[in-house]
């Protein structure tokens, strides 16, 4: 597989922290764009070296969101020690940040008991937390706040996506243009600063913890990839996602209604969810599950080769790779 031999990367500000790095286990990083095919060789890595699982999925650590999330299996996760997965109910807050801090807290635990550490997963800003930390971003602006939600109710989030890909078309190519929180929260950072959230990211990060990361990304000819992410559309679908939706739909309705669960803002419960609503009928809701995340695919991709640091190799290719069985 393409990079291999690539040394580790490691980011640190501090001499301190390369002593510590050069002492701990490297820890492998497999991402890539959803159907890719990540969990199956972390997995597959993981019983071959006797590694613990860190999942970077967002919605796999609530303990209600199971299919939608393509969690692993009952059997792989009594067979591998996986971590952020059925840890937290909807509505318990959850950031990226959050995640970062106590991913690094947790390998350090891992690896102080002489294991090894995967990170596995499609999150984005999961992910760019734990490799590269965050950049020091500006708090909130209460006044440019309303004034933007103001702008939004009045133009539409189409207009307002189209301003910030004009102002940073980088972090715009990263967003669900049909969402607003990021949209809202990108626009308000450029109105504080004077500068894109790009720049901002580019110009420092927070100091790192220490630690040593081969990361690894998984790509896949998009026509491949799109196949698949049609065919696992169906199977969730077959075993019972419509189901699982509906639960959620009925538990959760009055938040919903105020879009206060992001984790349920997500693709393959939205568009059921409209369905449920009488919106749009089931075939139109399939549908647009598989084009959804044909388009959160493309985004992630984009992400992943705009801001992070990674070592792309061929999915099927990677099947062969086990550089922490050495």
């Amino acid at each position: 597989m393409q990079g291999v031999e690539t040394p580790f990367i490691l980011i640190t500000d501090h001499k301190e922290t390369v002593q510590q790095a050069a002492t701990e286990q490297p820890v492998l990083v497999i991402l890539g764009p959803t159907a890719s095919g990540k969990s199956a060789l972390a997995l597959k890595v993981a019983n071959e070296s006797g590694a613990e699982i860190i999942s970077a999925d967002s919605r796999q650590i609530y303990r209600e969101i199971t299919i939608g999330a393509a969690k692993p299996s009952e059997e792989a996760l009594r067979e591998v020690k996986h971590h952020f997965i059925n840890e937290k109910n909807i509505g318990d807050p959850f950031t990226a940040g959050d995640f970062a801090a106590e991913a690094i807290k947790r390998i350090h635990e891992i690896h102080s008991r002489g294991k090894k550490a995967i990170i596995a997963g499609g999150s984005t800003l999961y992910l760019q937390g734990v490799l590269e930390g965050f950049a020091d971003l500006p708090p909130a602006n209460q006044a440019i706040r309303t004034r933007l939600l103001e702008e939004l109710e009045r133009e539409g989030k189409a207009r307002l996506y189209e301003k910030l890909l004009k102002q940073d078309p980088v972090q715009a190519a990263t967003l669900d243009p049909t969402k607003s929180q990021r949209l809202i929260r990108s626009l308000e950072i450029i109105e504080i600063t004077g500068l894109s959230v790009t720049e901002l990211q580019a110009r420092g990060k927070k100091a790192h913890s220490g630690l040593t990361f081969m990361t690894t990304g998984l790509s896949m000819p998009r026509e491949k990839l799109y196949k698949r992410i049609n065919q696992r559309t169906e199977e969730m679908l077959e075993a019972g996602l419509c189901d699982e939706a509906a639960m959620l739909y009925e538990k959760y309705r009055p938040m919903l209604q105020h879009q206060k669960l992001s984790a349920l803002q997500s693709v393959g419960y939205q568009e059921l969810f409209q369905y449920f609503d009488g919106l749009i009928d089931y075939a139109t809701a399939v549908e647009l599950i598989k084009q959804h995340t044909r388009n959160y695919a493309k985004r992630q991709m984009t992400f992943f080769k705009n801001r992070l640091r990674v070592e792309w190799g061929e999915s099927s290719e990677c099947w062969g790779y086990n550089p922490l069985s050495c």
